[in-house]
């Protein structure tokens, strides 16, 4: 065994061997804060009046609760789906009060007496709303998934467009929008379509739209 004097080291070493010991020592004599405990109390509950397709729904909600978790979850009205949950996909389009809105991105709080239609609103399986039917027709679905917000986004554009409302794709904006593809893949491009059906959604929405 060799004597202390023996063992090569040199002055970095040593160094480096004092400032690691220093820093532990100091770490050691810190006192350990404790971390504060979780308010683990749940919101206290709002009541909530909404129409939902037509019927007068009254709720009680944790104020944190989006719209799309209200309709799924308390109403059981799934047809509206869950996708990027960030407002990016608009598979959770629905209209309130006339107007289209993406439900994850929005508390149902806020919408205390609003109208609110979901794609079970606007058809039955044995009455197709017009947009539902031309979906059909044209095949503008494959795994289905957005398209209840697609049909949902799309009646809402065709009533944008029947009201003279612009979009960025509206050249003239002194006169009426017109039904032109390029308006209509502008106003729908915030439903997004994974399986790529676009070129059906577009002859499906200018079909209803021609025959308003």
């Amino acid at each position: 065994m060799a004597a202390p004097h023996d063992i090569p080291i040199n002055r970095r070493d040593l160094l480096l061997v004092g400032v690691g010991a220093t820093v532990s020592t100091q770490i050691a004599a810190q006192p350990t804060t404790p971390e504060p405990a979780l308010d683990m109390q749940p919101a206290a509950l709002h009541s909530v009046q909404l129409r939902v397709n037509g019927e007068l729904r009254d709720l009680q909600l944790d104020p944190r609760t989006t719209l799309l978790d209200m309709l799924r979850e308390h109403l059981a009205l799934s047809g509206t789906k869950k996708g990027c949950d960030h407002g990016q996909c608009g598979a959770c389009t629905v209209i309130v009060d006339g107007r289209r809105l993406n439900s994850c991105l929005t508390l149902a709080v806020m919408h205390q007496g609003s109208s609110v239609t979901t794609v079970e609103g606007l058809g039955t399986p044995r009455r197709l709303h017009p947009m539902q039917a031309a979906f059909v027709k044209h095949d503008g679905f494959q795994c289905g998934y957005c398209t209840p917000g697609q049909i949902c986004s799309a009646v809402a554009v065709l009533d944008e467009i029947k009201q003279g409302i612009p979009s960025h794709a509206t050249a003239d904006l002194t006169s009426a929008p017109s039904l032109s593809a390029q308006e209509l893949r502008e106003r729908m491009s915030g439903n997004i379509c994974r399986c790529g059906a676009y070129a059906n959604i577009l002859d499906a929405i200018t079909e209803v739209g021609g025959a308003a």
